[in-house]
């Protein structure tokens, strides 16, 4: 039972939730609502020195500005051009500090990097990556770079009646190749960040317009509208992931917010960036904070 888990605090806290709500009693949660609900990056994978679907667009990024000489001059394919990934990190960061000066032109060419091709081009395009990418310091395949603790902890709930979604800022159609051979959650459970979508001759087509940002707000939106019940587990990392759990904690049954802490720079990173004020509210409000130093035996897989 969650081996690799240190035993302490945080590992007694998720197992006793577990405990309470699967037994007879007044903090029994009936099985159908049992939902718990995963941020992904940061969560159940690494995300620095970037996010990884960054990685994925920063090579498109490049593609279009080896195209195009005019777009070396423009952010953010100057700085994929340029490998400038201070740039491109700072303004995710920045945007969780609430700074979207760099975030808007980045999500702008987010949009338009691959539109206008079939959804199942854009899945071939997303494995193809997948197939060849690594991590740029762990050497790992990104499809290795997911939190084993994590994974053993989705099938932990699953065991015990959960059903487990993603629920996550990064694309939906990114993380649906690789969610059911990284994490056993299969694409119908993955909510996430779209485009809108169009159907001709036959096919559903990409676009450049923006459908919804899951991330903030958005994700308590989000998530009941693809899911339609409140979750009473959630597990995030971020200050993007605050209201998610807000909302998981409003429930009306027995409830448990995870907040994972990246603080084991030997085995991941260290870093407190685009998580501070979420790591205030869990002092405050009472949300479990897993230490990846000191509550994970390990990180990665074999």
């Amino acid at each position: 039972m969650l081996d690799t888990w240190t035993n302490g605090s945080t590992k007694s806290a998720i197992v006793d939730f577990v405990e309470r709500v699967t037994a007879e009693g007044p903090d029994h949660v009936e099985p159908d609502a049992r939902v718990a609900v995963f941020d992904n990056d940061g969560t159940l994978w690494c995300e620095k020195p970037m996010y990884v679907q960054l990685d994925f667009l920063i090579r498109r990024f490049r593609e279009q500005a080896e195209a195009d000489p005019a777009l070396r001059e423009a952010q953010p394919y100057k700085a994929a051009w340029t490998g400038d990934l201070a740039w491109l990190g700072g303004a995710v960061a920045k945007h969780y500090q609430g700074d979207d000066s760099d975030f808007a032109p980045l999500t702008a060419a987010i949009l338009a990097a691959h539109q206008e091709i079939s959804v199942d081009e854009h899945a071939a395009v997303i494995a193809e990556f997948f197939e060849a990418a690594r991590h740029p310091t762990l050497g790992r395949p990104y499809t290795e770079c997911g939190y084993s603790p994590m994974v053993e902890l989705l099938r932990y709930l699953e065991d015990n009646g959960f059903t487990c979604y993603i629920v996550s800022g990064g694309g939906r159609d990114f993380m649906r190749p690789i969610s059911g051979p990284m994490y056993g959650i299969p694409p119908e459970r993955v909510v996430g960040s779209t485009v809108n979508l169009v159907y001709r001759d036959a096919d559903v087509y990409t676009t450049a317009d923006l459908q919804f940002v899951d991330d903030g707000p958005g994700k308590p939106v989000r998530l009941w509208d693809r899911i339609g019940r409140r979750p009473v587990f959630a597990a995030g990392n971020s200050n993007g992931d605050i209201e998610m759990l807000e909302f998981t904690a409003s429930s009306g049954h027995p409830s448990l917010q995870l907040l994972i802490l990246h603080d084991d720079a030997e085995r991941e990173f260290d870093y407190r960036s685009g998580a501070e004020t979420a790591l205030h509210r869990a002092a405050d409000d009472g949300w479990v904070v897993a230490s990846i130093k000191n509550d994970w035996k390990t990180v990665f897989g074999a």
